[in-house]
């Protein structure tokens, strides 16, 4: 059986001092001083790239090819100055991690129940009869309905809320004493969020009655912070540069960048969308279906039917933001590419200035194309590395006007980033010499080229930063009432939709089941499901 190791009453659980960490020349974290005491929930908050998951990795010795000094005290022990093997001992038991991605940090070739029961037998030299029965508790108290049969599923077979309740039953499996979570929700929609969050706090609760057990919560996400955290630390640039009470330091941050980050909640300032402002786009009774395989042996004899979207009907105006919302699998993403003319139709029709798409042949398709684009939620994977930004800025011109000289397609690209705020001498650097809020710019600046009439902008801040999701979003503001856009918004963040959309259409299960004024709608909600989307995000606001 494994050894635990104790600590004198009133001594911090975990305490960090003065760690430095180094990749070559580069330092990622600096003289950083924490404490987390026993039966505490303390959040690690900053942007990326400011430190918090290299900390995180600190902690756990899982940082290859780093020079690290200072100490990091556990229980009273350096953990710097134990052995390897003695660290083994230590990760999953006493020191258990909850990591942002399940579905990378989950072994694709054994079953959920296997891998909890792994950490079991690793640390708790149990039987494997008796670990697949804690597994299976585990699975139960986590919150996966049916855990009998979900125990022998692989990571694929569940969804990304059931994956990170696995990935916590498989933390909570030895019933460590500090538990360190890595942006544990920011993959998850909002109500799937709202739950993680409830269950985490459910669990430390009572494990913290029982054996005092201490969460180190890693995040950039200050509404979870707010509902979650005893204390919080903000790191800038591999530093502490706040510390404090989570009401103390929201309430009253006194470093700049404390401010700055609590100030980056999204702000509505959009123009009214005048009354004669004409429909570009409108979706009429659309439905799409897809061609399913049965699951066993009648997958031999034929193919089921699986209803994507049903009956939508919504329309876009010039200058007008619709904000299409709802949890993953609600159709939202599949309504996107009906819209843009990239999904076939099963029913119903999606018309362009009063034209069905349907009708739509050659120069007039092609003209289409251009001037409906789209901003996609991942930059880096939506630009070819192996473009410069010239080439992958001015990529459209040359599909949609090859008569134009190459100054004039150079200056159009050269325009094109002024706009969003990039400058020429960026023109022949890659993809992967800029930022994510930089690569986004150039996706945006991508599309702008063609000086389209309609932006589809699918999830495109959710891998950002909230100070970098606030420029971005300040910058299409910009861009709509310089151009008089129309944008389709597709979000799972209530924020962000609340900020940006005119009109506000819900999604659930291919279904619009409430649509209108997106102030009207947020402050009076008329559908159940549209109601728990609100308290999820804002908890109940």
């Amino acid at each position: 059986m494994r050894q635990t190791t104790t600590h004198s009453e009133g001594a911090p659980l975990l305490s960090i001092e003065k760690l430095s960490v180094r990749f070559g020349e580069t330092v990622a974290v600096d003289r950083l001083d924490l404490e987390v005491k026993a039966g505490e929930r303390v959040a690690l908050v900053g942007e990326s790239g400011s430190g918090k998951s290299v900390t995180a990795l600190a902690i756990l010795r899982l940082l290859a090819d780093a020079q690290v000094s200072g100490a990091i005290r556990f229980a009273g022990e350096d953990l710097l100055q134990k052995s390897e093997r003695a660290m083994r001992g230590v990760r999953g038991a006493d020191i258990a991690m909850i990591f942002q991605e399940p579905m990378t940090a989950l072994n694709p070739l054994f079953s959920i129940g296997d891998q909890i029961a792994e950490a079991v037998i690793q640390h708790d030299e149990v039987s494997r009869a008796d670990a697949r029965r804690r597994a299976l508790k585990l699975l139960d108290r986590t919150g996966i309905a049916e855990p009998e049969r979900r125990i022998d599923h692989f990571p694929h077979q569940l969804s990304g809320g059931q994956r990170q309740r696995a990935m916590i039953a498989m933390a909570l499996a030895c019933r460590p004493r500090l538990l360190i979570a890595d942006e544990p929700t920011t993959a998850l929609d909002v109500t799937v969020r709202a739950q993680i969050l409830e269950l985490l706090l459910e669990l430390q609760r009572e494990e913290a009655r029982q054996r005092g057990m201490a969460v180190l919560m890693i995040t950039h996400d200050l509404n979870l912070v707010r509902r979650f955290a005893h204390r919080v630390a903000v790191m800038e640039r591999g530093a502490v540069v706040e510390a404090g009470p989570v009401d103390e330091v929201f309430g009253n941050p006194r470093h700049p960048y404390t401010q700055r980050l609590i100030a980056s909640r999204p702000e509505r300032a959009l123009l009214p969308v005048l009354p004669i402002a004409p429909v570009l786009l409108a979706a009429r009774d659309l439905s799409v279906a897809y061609s399913i395989s049965r699951p066993g042996l009648s997958g031999w004899f034929g193919r089921d039917r699986f209803d994507a979207v049903k009956g939508v009907n919504v329309e876009l105006r010039q200058g007008e933001t619709v904000g299409i919302v709802g949890e993953s699998g609600s159709g939202k993403s599949t309504l996107a590419m009906a819209l843009l003319g990239l999904q076939p139709l099963s029913g119903g029709s999606v018309v362009f200035h009063g034209e069905s798409l349907t009708l739509l042949r050659g120069a007039r398709q092609k003209d289409f194309r251009g001037r409906v684009q789209v901003v996609f939620q991942d930059p880096y994977g939506s630009l070819s590395p192996r473009q410069t930004i010239e080439q992958i800025v001015g990529e459209g011109l040359a599909l949609h006007q090859p008569g134009l000289s190459a100054p004039t397609r150079r200056e159009r690209v050269i325009s094109a980033l002024r706009d969003v705020g990039l400058d020429r001498t960026l023109l022949q650097r890659y993809p992967h010499e800029f930022s994510g809020g930089q690569r986004q710019r150039i996706a945006i600046a991508r599309a702008m080229v063609l000086e389209p009439q309609i932006l589809v902008l699918d999830e495109p801040t959710s891998a950002l930063d909230v100070s970098i999701q606030q420029q971005v979003l300040q910058l299409l503001v910009r861009l709509q009432q310089k151009y008089n856009l129309g944008y389709v918004f597709i979000s799972h963040d209530l924020d962000v939709i609340r900020a940006m959309a005119h009109r506000i259409a819900v999604m659930q299960d291919g279904v619009i089941v409430e649509q209108g004024d997106a102030e009207a709608l947020i402050a009076a909600p008329q559908h159940a499901y549209t109601r728990k989307l609100l308290a999820a995000a804002f908890g109940g606001a």
